[in-house]
């Protein structure tokens, strides 16, 4: 073969960082606090809903290609309580195979080749993947650390926009730094899309997991956003579900029918039955979501505090699953080698975040790990990395 099998918009991506990571534990037996899923399952009456489905024989064969009608309702009546937004079900949303596949359609339906797309850095591995299968032109925004917090430059977005921009993609709760971008930042955010008429694409799979008194307000509330922004979300972080790979976005009618031209070409329909107990599962009351949060804040809490006593510098996030750490007071510069030798050194594997930017050296030095799991197992990776010190 004389030319490369792999094209050269994907010759960047290999083998995933989580899988090399989730490898390396069930190698060397380490506490994975790599990939961002819970090591529980979410609640039983939505876990019997899906075998009700299943019984039932609701999703068993193709689910409609926008989603079940029962779930684009939830999804619909969720947005409207949640956030005040209106969505007809049946033209302003769609179920997606969870929200990566969401995302990778939105960009692939939205994009030109040569379009610039502005994405926060450091940001989820697979916008990288999705711009370049777009043809487009990532233009990282840099978020950088500052009072135990990371936080966005406005002027530094602003000075980003150029003629070629085409759509910002947005991340709030934001993966891996636990930020939350505040009403303010979003509302600038807005202005700016408005005024140089841009898309926003947002992902927003941890709205519900937000902390400290943190509001998680949806751009697409904002004025003038109702019909320039994609809104994306999902069940696997919010339920616990994360193997049903149950997304959604909504939009407008527009918006909404240029993505379902994407999406019907990669997995065309998915998850029939999960799709019904995702709709029960939207209707849970207010106290799940308040149980929700408080368990994982004290997680947090209970891993931010091993890992301050371990000798990292430690992010305290408003946000998601993850908390993100400095590896430099442990002597080490090298997020990544830190993390290869991590499991030999401790008994934990972690993630470096320089894997998300595109300026490496921004994130050389940070390392996330994610508290998703059982207290227990937190206590256990807190005593292994108290090693370190």
């Amino acid at each position: 073969m004389t030319r490369p099998p792999l094209n050269r918009r994907l010759a960047e991506f290999g083998t995933t960082i989580f899988a090399e990571m989730s490898a390396l534990a069930a190698r060397t037996g380490a506490i994975n606090l790599g990939q961002g899923f819970p090591d529980t399952d979410g609640p039983e009456e939505v876990r019997e809903a899906a075998v009700r489905a299943l019984r039932d024989g609701r999703g068993n064969q193709y689910p409609p290609g926008p989603g079940v009608p029962e779930l684009r309702t939830a999804i619909a009546d969720h947005q409207r309580k949640r956030y005040g937004l209106e969505h007809d079900p049946d033209t302003e949303v769609l179920v997606t195979a969870g929200a990566t596949e969401a995302i990778a359609a939105s960009l692939l339906a939205l994009v030109e080749p040569g379009d610039e797309v502005i994405a926060l850095e450091p940001y989820y591995d697979s916008y990288a993947a999705c711009v370049a299968m777009a043809g487009g032109t990532r233009v990282p925004v840099t978020l950088r650390p500052h009072e135990g917090a990371y936080v966005l430059d406005l002027d530094e977005l602003r000075a980003a926009v150029t003629d070629r921009t085409r759509l910002i993609l947005l991340n709030t709760p934001h993966n891996p730094t636990g930020t939350v971008l505040t009403r303010a930042e979003l509302t600038a955010v807005a202005e700016l899309a408005v005024e140089r008429d841009l898309l926003v694409v947002t992902d927003e799979v941890y709205e519900h997991l937000v902390f400290d008194g943190a509001e998680h307000v949806p751009i697409a509330s904002l004025p003038g956003m109702r019909e320039r922004t994609v809104t994306i979300s999902s069940a696997g972080k919010t339920f616990s579900f994360t193997g049903w790979k149950v997304g959604w976005i909504t939009a407008s009618p527009e918006l909404t029918s240029a993505v379902r031209s994407a999406k019907q070409f990669l997995t065309y329909v998915s998850s029939g039955p999960f799709q019904y107990a995702v709709a029960e599962a939207l209707r849970l009351p207010d106290t799940y979501f308040d149980a929700l949060r408080a368990d994982l804040a004290a997680k947090r809490d209970l891993l931010g505090e091993g890992l301050a006593q371990a000798g990292f510098e430690v992010y305290r996030p408003s946000g998601t699953y993850f908390v993100t750490t400095d590896v430099r007071p442990l002597g080490a510069t090298d997020g990544l080698a830190f993390c290869r030798s991590l499991p030999e050194r401790a008994g934990v594997v972690a993630i470096p975040n320089a894997v998300f930017y595109d300026h490496r050296e921004a994130g050389a030095p940070f390392v996330r790990f994610a508290f998703c799991k059982r207290t227990e197992v937190l206590e256990d990776a807190v005593s292994r990395l108290k090693r370190l010190a």
